[in-house]
């Protein structure tokens, strides 16, 4: 390794460069911490320059490497266990260029995703990308998994705000995609292929976004449905009514796990085994109200509460957004799925069925974007269980979820990519010849294939 590291300082700087056993902890794994991280190296590029030259170094030594952002990926896509070298983006932090009359945002891909909502913010303008790991989560990353969060309903996923790419392929090639274009059909959309490529077949340098005007204030409802056929009637009573950006559902296990950790009472008195918020324009809390009043008296709702203050609306979300912190000390194997809207409450029953009746010992805690067809699946660990037992439980889990999975037609990552999780299951949701069609993509962008190796499939 000695020669090739005096390669590398050729072209970096020494404190570019990390061989430090805490770095290659820190920085070979991602939220998942499932794999044992096990890199040989951590670089910290500055520029496109520096990229360009870090892959031709690989490729010159035979190397493997494993792209770096905020690392809150939940699917193992930002693992390095076989000695890969990992390319840290967090230096290259820049924003680089605001359109005013485009409203567009240029920027480098180690950009904080909160950072970029609030530099939005100051220009009075709107980034709509929105999750609970915004404030540690890299654009680079949201761009490479073609991240959702909670407002897709109404604005779509990362995909429909990527005006412009700048990615160095696997040869060491730069290609600069989309151009800032919102017409353009000359030739095949090569940057749609690389958003939720989970940089297997190009590393991300620079991004350019499409900004949109401000919000109006929200109106958060939250409500208790007695039933997941309740639940999708007063989905559509709302959607078909109101410009909806959220419609989020969670169990009563879920409520139950936050409430533990939480000093914020929960306000709803008639107790349910699902809950809704939701959230649209503070301009329609008089229309909502109204559709609240018609959904108790059809029976879709038992009990509800609308958010009275920007605080209260935050107390609302706070029983949504901290579920997945309250299910940390449980190890809790998770899964990120969808089918389509309408076939969700037809899905969930199936699901419930099944995983009560093969492990009753399991606490099974659901929740999702009901708006957008995605569900998350937490699988809790019994307290006395080991983890390798449990983990090999929730394997066969895998294979009951995603056959059902196929029936319906479904997705088997909804958001979180395939990473190292799901490649063993990608044919439940890919045919064998798409699958044959994306290994060549992936030979012609990376012909060594040393870009993210193992990811999505082998």
């Amino acid at each position: 390794m000695s020669y090739k590291i005096e390669q590398l300082k050729q072209i970096l700087k020494t404190d570019q460069m990390s061989i430090e056993p805490n770095a290659l902890k820190t920085y070979g794994n991602d939220w998942l911490e499932l794999y044992k991280p096990s890199p040989s190296m951590v670089l910290f590029p500055e520029s496109r320059q520096n990229v360009e030259d870090i892959i031709k170094w690989a490729t010159e030594c035979n190397l493997s490497l494993v792209p770096s952002g905020g690392r809150t990926g939940l699917s193992g896509a930002a693992a390095a266990q076989d000695k890969e070298v990992v390319v840290a983006f967090e230096r290259m932090n820049q924003i680089l260029e605001f359109n005013e009359i485009e409203q567009s945002l240029t920027v480098q891909p180690g950009v904080i995703t909160k950072n970029i909502q609030g530099w939005a913010e100051e220009k009075s303008l709107y980034f709509p990308l929105s999750f609970a790991s915004e404030g540690s989560s890299q654009i680079g990353g949201n761009v490479s998994t073609n991240a959702g969060g909670v407002h897709v309903i109404r604005y779509g996923s990362l995909r429909k705000w990527v005006l412009g790419l700048e990615v160095v392929t696997g040869t060491g090639n730069t290609l600069s995609l989309g151009r800032g274009l919102i017409k353009n059909t000359a030739g095949y959309d090569l940057m749609n292929l690389f958003i939720g490529s989970e940089g297997t077949l190009g590393l991300i340098t620079e991004i350019t976004l499409q900004l949109t005007k401000k919000p109006e204030l929200p109106c958060v409802f939250l409500f208790s449905v007695p039933d997941l056929s309740a639940l999708m009637n007063l989905y559509h009573l709302f959607k078909s009514k109101l410009p909806l950006r959220a419609f989020e559902m969670f169990t009563s296990l879920a409520v139950e796990h936050v409430q533990k950790n939480s000093t914020v009472s929960f306000p709803l008195k008639e107790k349910s085994s699902y809950y809704v918020l939701t959230e649209t324009d503070q301009s329609t809390q008089e229309e909502a109200l109204s559709l609240f009043e018609s959904a108790l008296e059809k029976g879709y709702v038992l009990d509800g509460v609308i958010s009275e203050s920007s605080r209260q609306a935050m107390e609302l979300w706070s029983f949504r957004e901290n579920i997945s912190e309250a299910l940390s000390p449980h190890f809790p194997y998770k899964n990120d799925v969808s089918v389509r809207i309408s076939l969700l409450p037809d899905f969930l029953s199936e699901m419930n069925q099944i995983l009560n009746r093969e492990y009753p010992h399991f606490e099974v805690v659901w929740f999702g974007h009901v708006g957008d067809g995605n569900l998350h699946i937490n699988i809790l660990k019994p307290e006395k269980m080991e983890k390798e037992f449990f983990l090999k439980k929730c394997e066969k889990v895998n294979d009951i979820l995603f056959s059902v999975i196929k029936k319906y037609k479904g997705s088997i990552s909804a958001e979180h990519g395939v990473g190292l999780l799901k490649k063993p299951y990608l044919h439940y949701s890919c045919s064998k010849e798409e699958l044959i069609y994306m290994k060549a993509i992936k030979k012609i962008f990376d012909p060594k294939g040393i870009l993210n190796p193992g990811k999505i499939f082998n």
